[in-house]
C-alpha cells in the first residue's frame, strides 16, 4: 500500500532523478517544478537526442533555459541561475531506442547505475498519425530499453512511466484505473504480439525500399498508413494510442519486483497557475482549432455542444507526477495506474470551449497583415458526419467547384480565392480525420486511484497549496477565456 512519510518537497531532498524526454513539454514544467520548490535535489539527469554531451547541454540551454517558462527560476537566481544549474542538471547525450539508453559514456553510465533513486519515461512520440517503425520503435520498444536501464540502478525506488488516458481507446461509457495486458486488443481480436508488430514493419519497410517506384514521401505515408491499419485491426483509432498501450503492456509484463507506476493524463493544456498561468508550447490539441476559429479559417466544426471533453492543465499532471514519486517510492505495490483527468470530477463541455473562443477573439480579435481584425461568428457546430460532409459540400465544395469553372474562363482571375478556400477545406478535413475519435467520446475517465492520491497529499498538507492536481478548483469558463487562449495566442500568434 503507498504511504507518504513526511511531506514532497522533503522526499524529493538529495533524490537523484533521471528523465528521458527531457526537452518535451511536460519534462520541462517537471524539472523546473522540482528545481524550484527542492533546489536541494541532487541531481536530474536530463536524457536528450544528441549526438554528444555538448549538444545536449545547447539543447536543454536553447530548449529549456531559454523559455519563458524558466523565468520565475531566473528571478530567484539571477546572475547565479547557471551556476545553479550545472551543479542539479547534467544533460545526458543518448536515445530511448537504442540499448543502454544510447548513452556511449562508460563512466556516465556507470555512476547513472550507482546514483539514480527514480527513473521518470515521459519520451514518447505524441503525433497521432506517426510513422508505424518510429512510433513502435519509440512508444513500447523505447519504453522497454528505459525499464532494461532502470533495473540496472542499484537504488531504483520506482519507474514513473508517463502514458495517455487514450489508450482504453473509443469505448463509451467509464474507463478504469486497471492494467492493459500482453495479447489483449479492444475489439477480442486475438493474436496481438509485440514482437510479431516487429516483424511486420521491418518487412513492410523492406518491401518498400526493394520498389524502386517509391520516393520516400510514398514510403512515409505507407508507414503511417501501416500504423493506423494495425491499430484498428485491434481496436483502437490511430497509431499513437496503440503503441502507448503496446509500451504499458510490455514494461508491465517485464517489471519484476520494480515499483511501476503508470500515469495516464488526457489531453494536456496550458499551465492552470504555475511556474505562471497560461504557459504552453506548440499546438496542443483543441488549440489548433481555437487558432483556425481566431484566424476565421474555422467556421464550422465537428463535434456534440453538450459531449464532456477530458482536459487537464499541464502543472496538474506535473504535481501528480511528483506526488506519485513520494507515495510510491519503494513500495512494492503491484502497478499502480493514474488517470489524470477531470471528465468524473469537474466535466467540461465543449460548448463552454465554443462560447468562450467566441467571448475572447470578438473582445480581442486576430488582426490580418492588412491591418484589419478578423470578425468571428458563432462556430457552427454539426453534431454527426452525415451533417458535416453535407455542410461541407453545399458551403466549400459547390463554390469551390464553380470558382473553378470561373478561373477555367477568365484565365486564373479567381486564382487566389479558390486557393485560400482551397486551403480552408483542407485545414478543417484534416483537423476532423485526426480528432474524430475524440470529437463525439462518450468515455469518462474514473479517477478513484488519483483521488485517493490527492487525499493522502492533502493530510501532509502539501496539496492546496505546492502538488494541487485536483480539477474541480477550475472555472473552465475563467479558465478558457482568461489563461488557455491569451496563453496560446500568445506563443502561436506571432
Amino acid at each position: 500500500m503507498m504511504e507518504l512519510h513526511g511531506s514532497i518537497v522533503d522526499f524529493l531532498e538529495n533524490k537523484v532523478v533521471l528523465i528521458t524526454g527531457a526537452t518535451g513539454f511536460l519534462a520541462k514544467i517537471f524539472v523546473e517544478k522540482i528545481l524550484r520548490v527542492q533546489p536541494n535535489v541532487k541531481k536530474l539527469y536530463l536524457l536528450i537526442r544528441a549526438p554528444d554531451s555538448k549538444s545536449a547541454l545547447q539543447r536543454f540551454n536553447n530548449e529549456a533555459v531559454a523559455k519563458d517558462l524558466f523565468k520565475v527560476l531566473k528571478e530567484k537566481h539571477g546572475s547565479k541561475l547557471h551556476e545553479f544549474l550545472s551543479l542539479k542538471v547534467t544533460p545526458v547525450a543518448g536515445d530511448i531506442t537504442c540499448e543502454d539508453l544510447g548513452i556511449q559514456d562508460s563512466s556516465l553510465k556507470a555512476e547513472m547505475w550507482k546514483e539514480v533513486d527514480i527513473v521518470v519515461n515521459a519520451a514518447a512520440t505524441t503525433n497521432f498519425d506517426e510513422r508505424y517503425d518510429l512510433a513502435l520503435n519509440l512508444n513500447v520498444f523505447g519504453a522497454k530499453n528505459v525499464l532494461n536501464f532502470a533495473k540496472k540502478c542499484v537504488n531504483i525506488k520506482l519507474l514513473l512511466h508517463v502514458s495517455t488516458a487514450y489508450v482504453s481507446g473509443e469505448k463509451p461509457g467509464l474507463m478504469f484505473e486497471t492494467p492493459y495486458y500482453l495479447g489483449e486488443s479492444l475489439n477480442g481480436t486475438n493474436g496481438l504480439d509485440i514482437d510479431e508488430e516487429k516483424t511486420i514493419v521491418e518487412d513492410k519497410l523492406k518491401e518498400l525500399k526493394s520498389d524502386s517506384n517509391l520516393d520516400d514521401k510514398s514510403i512515409n505515408l505507407a508507414m503511417k498508413d501501416l500504423g493506423m491499419q494495425r491499430a484498428n485491426h485491434y481496436g483502437w483509432p490511430n497509431t499513437y494510442v496503440f503503441t502507448k498501450v503496446l509500451g504499458e503492456m510490455i514494461i508491465g509484463h517485464l517489471k519484476g519486483d520494480m515499483p511501476l507506476v503508470i500515469l495516464r493524463p488526457t489531453i494536456v493544456m496550458s499551465t492552470f497557475k504555475e511556474p505562471f498561468p497560461g504557459w504552453v508550447e506548440g499546438i496542443r490539441t483543441i488549440d489548433s482549432l481555437a487558432v483556425g476559429y481566431g484566424k476565421g479559417r474555422l467556421t464550422c466544426f465537428l463535434g456534440n455542444p453538450d459531449a464532456v471533453y477530458d482536459v487537464v492543465p499541464a502543472d496538474m499532471v506535473v504535481n501528480a507526477m511528483i506526488a506519485s514519486m513520494a507515495a510510491h517510492a519503494n513500495q512494492p505495490d503491484p502497478e499502480t495506474i493514474y488517470h489524470i483527468g477531470s471528465s468524473v470530477s469537474n466535466p467540461l463541455k465543449f460548448n463552454i470551449v465554443q462560447r468562450c473562443g467566441y467571448r475572447y477573439f470578438t473582445e480581442h480579435p486576430w488582426i490580418e497583415k492588412n491591418g484589419k481584425p478578423v470578425i468571428v461568428g458563432e462556430v457552427t457546430v454539426l453534431n454527426s458526419m452525415a451533417s458535416f460532409h453535407r455542410y461541407i459540400g453545399l458551403r466549400y465544395l459547390l463554390p469551390l467547384q464553380v470558382l473553378h469553372f470561373l478561373n477555367l474562363i477568365f484565365f486564373q482571375a479567381f486564382a487566389s480565392t479558390y486557393d485560400d478556400l482551397k486551403r480552408k477545406i483542407n485545414f478543417v478535413l484534416r483537423l476532423v480525420d485526426l480528432y474524430k475519435p475524440y470529437l463525439f467520446t462518450k468515455s469518462f475517465y474514473d479517477d478513484t486511484n488519483t483521488e485517493k492520491l490527492r487525499r493522502m497529499i492533502r493530510e501532509t498538507g502539501d496539496e492546496e497549496n505546492v502538488f494541487y492536481f485536483d480539477p474541480r478548483i477550475i472555472d473552465w469558463e475563467d479558465y478558457f477565456e482568461h489563461t488557455h487562449i491569451p496563453g496560446v495566442r500568445q506563443r502561436e500568434f506571432k
